[in-house]
């Protein structure tokens, strides 16, 4: 394992009344059997090709190739598509510097952008504003009938038209979409055919907000220039001990699932907050709150998400966790970070009126800011999850991406709603395009 898990400061025995009892988690616990065996059951007989992603090989020659071909000869490579389309690539995209404050910006080429929310007045600069000539989409929805990502296709369509590259159409696009199947119609299939783009399979079986492992999630990072097998091969740690048959104490996206479920079960605490303490895990925050919140947000039931980003958020949001309502359970994510970094000039230091800073580094004062941050909480009674890792790369964060797929299904069983439809969702997607229809 490439992480620590403890939920000690978690414990009514540990920080008072607002922890878990031993008795409530353990009964909670007790219940994850149920999900664990079917879990290894669907991957036995691949009911569930999730669980296998992590062995998965054959497919990382292509879509290396794919993303060799995004980036040759491109300035820019764009991303269209929204939800599970789009925060997985994000996810592990920032993984090599993406949207990361000041690195971003000055990252080598090509640029990476996903435009992964609807605004008219920001589009329409980008497009503007973006050389069509050196830039390649990507269109990516599953279904290929999300309104989002089927305006944006079309309108990139008929910028690069207007801008005289029609001819270079199928060359500068590419689409991802689910095989078209008779009777259900694909919209973004058919607008790509039509305009001989070429498209990848979007496995049928895997949700949108489960496909950071599959190519909607590793087409991103190889552009990106990352390792997918070592992403793959992490993942497949985190699912390791659920495969093997290992008790539920031993697994940690079981112990997880049980610690919320039986906090907000007995303790009402039915807030989970992550906090992520590295700016290379601040889309791996928003990632975690989409897949928490449709996945489980069902019939009445549900444990609400939260983002936080250390050590930022503790001049925002800390205040309301120490002090305010008793709601809520904390993950705190920290990575080994002491000794990196800038090295504080102790003169300068001195000259600050913070000497203590002098001859340390950046990295250290982020290590004891996390490490306090957790310790604050626990000790002012807020319950508090730590995972800790050692290092933060490609396989590690594969690792905490299926643990946190594997927690949210687990989860999903405890409190008997299913993990992988989104029935609200769809209802406002009907209305949408009903109210659309109207506005003439």
């Amino acid at each position: 394992m490439a992480f620590v898990q403890s939920i000690e400061n978690a414990r009514e025995e540990r920080i008072g009344r607002d922890g878990v009892g031993a008795g409530a988690f353990d009964a909670a616990l007790a219940r994850t059997q149920g999900a664990l065996e079917e879990l290894r059951a669907r991957h036995a007989d691949a009911a569930m090709p999730l669980l296998r992603l992590p062995a998965a090989r054959d497919d990382l020659a292509h879509i290396r190739e794919a993303a060799e071909r995004l980036r040759t000869g491109a300035t820019d490579v764009v991303f269209l598509g929204t939800g599970g389309s789009s925060l997985g690539g994000q996810t592990l995209t920032q993984l090599a510097g993406h949207a990361v404050p000041g690195w971003g910006l000055l990252r080598d080429k090509p640029r990476i952008h996903f435009l992964d929310n609807l605004d008219p007045e920001s589009f329409d600069v980008f497009l503007k504003r973006l050389s069509l000539q050196t830039s390649h989409f990507v269109a990516i929805s599953k279904s290929g009938g999300t309104a989002e990502t089927l305006m944006q296709t079309i309108a990139v369509l008929s910028a690069l038209k207007d801008a005289g590259l029609a001819a270079g159409i199928p060359d500068r696009v590419l689409g991802l979409s689910e095989p078209e199947r008779p009777g259900k119609p694909n919209g973004l299939r058919a607008l790509l055919s039509a305009h001989r783009v070429p498209l990848l399979d979007h496995d049928p079986g895997v949700g949108g907000r489960f496909s950071a492992l599959a190519n909607v999630g590793l087409l991103p990072a190889a552009v990106a220039g990352l390792d997918v097998a070592a992403v793959r091969a992490g993942a497949g740690a985190a699912l390791a001990p659920v495969l093997e048959g290992k008790p539920p104490a031993e697994v940690p996206a079981a112990v997880g699932a049980a610690l919320a479920m039986a906090l907000a079960e007995a303790k009402g605490k039915h807030i989970s907050v992550l906090m992520a303490y590295a700016d290379r895990l601040e889309r791996f925050t928003r990632w975690y709150v989409q897949l928490f919140a449709e996945s489980l947000g069902k019939d009445g039931k549900g444990v609400t998400p939260l983002g936080a980003l250390g050590p930022v958020d503790q001049h925002s949001q800390l205040q309301l966790f120490i002090a305010g309502p008793r709601d809520k359970l904390f993950t705190v994510l920290t990575v080994a970070c002491a000794g990196l970094g800038p090295r504080i000039d102790p003169a300068l230091a001195a000259l600050a009126g913070a000497p203590d800073f002098g001859n340390r580094t950046i990295g250290d004062l982020v290590a004891a800011q996390g490490r306090a941050t957790a310790e604050t909480l626990a000790k002012n009674g807020r319950p508090v999850c730590t995972i800790h890792l050692d290092r933060l790369d490609e396989a590690s964060l594969g690792e905490l991406l299926m643990h946190f797929m594997l927690e949210t299904i687990i989860a999903a069983h405890l409190l008997g709603v299913d993990a992988f439809d989104q029935p609200a969702v769809e209802e406002g997607k009907v209305l949408a395009k009903r109210y659309l229809a109207g506005a003439r």
